[in-house]
């Protein structure tokens, strides 16, 4: 599966994935503070496990930062 994430295109060895799973492969160790949107959506934390994502989505993935 090919996916156009933050811009840049990546590739996967799996037939689908969930946001959680792709998250799991993208950034294993920091999940929090995390927002993703697919075709400018944003899709709640709480349905992570159950939005999948297919080759022709625009995922964003944010991380919240600290600054002022």
């Amino acid at each position: 599966m090919e996916l156009k994430i933050n811009q840049q295109i990546k590739q996967f060895n799996v037939e689908s994935l969930s946001v959680q799973a792709l998250l799991d492969l993208e950034i294993p160790h920091k999940q929090n503070g995390i927002a993703v949107a697919i075709n400018n959506t944003v899709v709640p934390k709480t349905n992570w496990n159950q939005h999948f994502v297919s080759e022709t989505d625009e995922i964003l993935i944010i991380s919240a930062t600290q600054g002022g």
